[in-house]
């Protein structure tokens, strides 16, 4: 049984979800990796904690305190009111918000690890060369640490596009507008229509499948040129 119109609108509203969210989190998580990986500070231990949390609580957990707080009586709702853009759960701008959050850890945690293996070296180098943070940051630390940025992107695009919990709490089912893939899914178990199901789900499953090999295959290659 071919791909219904639904079904492709939810495809396409997923990569558009996970293209943007990825974008986002890559955008977020650098300066938070590139502190973590450099600090000393005290808090460095309970902020990584709250980085991490996504992959320990249940998704139904996440998307609830964002849904309380992105209502109409939570801070930001109240905020968002108050700048006139009303309330974000129902939205795509909810899904993407719910999305950053649940995603992060997939994509600090690999930028922290490689901006550690870099070491200060590379950098003591670039200062005694009269190269300035911003510019030994860019010329020296982002060369060095690109397969840490292929790795998070990859992990950060590949599990938004598996999100169900989050975005479901978030946005609902609407179709066209918060209706992704993965609630898609569950809608045509819901209503039996297990063929369609399988469709999506082994589409999914295959995609997953791929991405991952190709991220391990990327990995290997590498160790095989060092």
């Amino acid at each position: 049984m071919p791909l219904t119109h639904a079904d492709i609108a939810a495809i396409v509203l997923t990569l558009e979800l996970a293209s943007l969210t990825t974008v986002v989190l890559l955008l977020l998580g650098t300066p938070i990796a590139w502190w973590l990986a450099r600090t000393d500070s005290r808090w460095k231990q309970p902020i990584g904690a709250v980085v991490a949390l996504p992959l320990v609580l249940p998704p139904t957990v996440i998307g609830f305190y964002l849904l309380v707080s992105m209502g109409p009586h939570g801070f930001i709702g109240q905020l968002t009111q108050s700048l006139g853009l009303g309330t974000l759960t129902f939205t795509f701008t909810g899904l993407v918000i719910g999305s950053v959050f649940y995603s992060l850890p997939f994509v600090v945690q690999p930028l922290q690890n490689a901006f550690e293996s870099i070491g200060r070296g590379p950098l003591e180098a670039a200062a005694t060369l009269r190269a300035g943070p911003w510019d030994a940051f860019f010329t020296v630390v982002l060369p060095l640490a690109k397969p840490g940025f292929v790795t998070a992107a990859v992990l950060g695009f590949a599990h938004t596009v598996g999100e169900f919990g989050v975005v479901l709490m978030i946005g609902g089912n609407i179709p066209g507008k918060t209706q992704v893939a993965s609630v898609q899914i569950y809608n045509h178990v819901e209503t039996l229509q297990y063929a369609n199901a399988h469709w999506l789900a082994g589409g999914m499953l295959l995609f997953s499948f791929i991405v991952l090999l190709a991220l391990y295959a990327g990995r290997g290659n590498q160790r095989v040129w060092q």
